[in-house]
């Protein structure tokens, strides 16, 4: 187990966790061995959620202009009828976990459909769909999974943790480490202030071990 951990807060439709996702890879590849690596979901909102394509457009144009994209996002995903309420691709997500996808494949996939090529995953149909033609997961299974109470208690359990840190944005990222340490990073989606506090926090829990290995354990009192 490694001495520093960083955990992902995401929501499948989050366009800016489209856009934190190089950073992720980055440190993954960057930090290999060294830095345990989960990703989790966090659930927004209804309210976060744009009220028309119009609206999300404006937001995407936004976005995709202060990370300099080549390309726009797709508001093909977003149905006004829903109410805010876009559950399916999250807990297909976290249902992927119980099938061996605990890696960043079945989610991305999710991800790519709905904000690239604006297809309507906040369905269960479609969400297991995609999912499936992704992983080769068999989709009756699958959705089998993403409509259990367990994964959605999973799903709602992981959403408490993102909100019992006090912060609202996604993505958010949370550094630990086995000193004790902690920090938070809530609504930033570039790579270097995460690599410098990863970076700080290797060199004092190597520290503490140099310690250790010299005194060992503190004396009593």
């Amino acid at each position: 187990m490694a001495d520093v951990t960083l955990t992902y807060y995401l929501e499948i439709l989050s366009s800016w966790c489209h856009w934190a996702e190089p950073a992720w890879a980055e440190l993954k590849a960057r930090y290999a061995g060294r830095v345990q690596f989960e990703w989790r979901i966090a659930l927004m909102n209804p309210g976060d959620f744009p009220l028309s394509r119009a609206q999300c457009d404006w937001f995407y144009r936004r976005s995709g202009t202060i990370m300099r994209s080549p390309y726009m996002l797709h508001s093909g995903w977003l149905e006004p009828k829903r109410k805010g309420r876009y559950l399916a691709p999250n807990l297909v997500a976290e249902a992927g976990r119980d099938f061996g996808f605990t890696d960043d494949r079945l989610r991305l996939a999710l991800t790519h459909a709905g904000t690239r090529e604006g297809r309507k995953i906040g369905g269960m149909t479609e969400a297991v769909a995609v999912a499936a033609a992704a992983t080769g997961l068999d989709p009756a299974k699958l959705r089998a999974g993403a409509e259990s109470p367990e994964v959605k208690a999973r799903v709602d359990a992981s959403t408490a943790e993102f909100h019992a840190h006090q912060i609202s944005q996604r993505p958010a990222f949370v550094l630990t480490d086995a000193i004790g340490d902690k920090a938070v990073f809530s609504g930033l989606v570039r790579a270097e202030p995460l690599a410098a506090a990863i970076e700080a926090m290797l060199a004092d829990t190597a520290a503490y071990a140099t310690h250790a290995a010299h005194f060992g354990k503190p004396p009593p009192e």
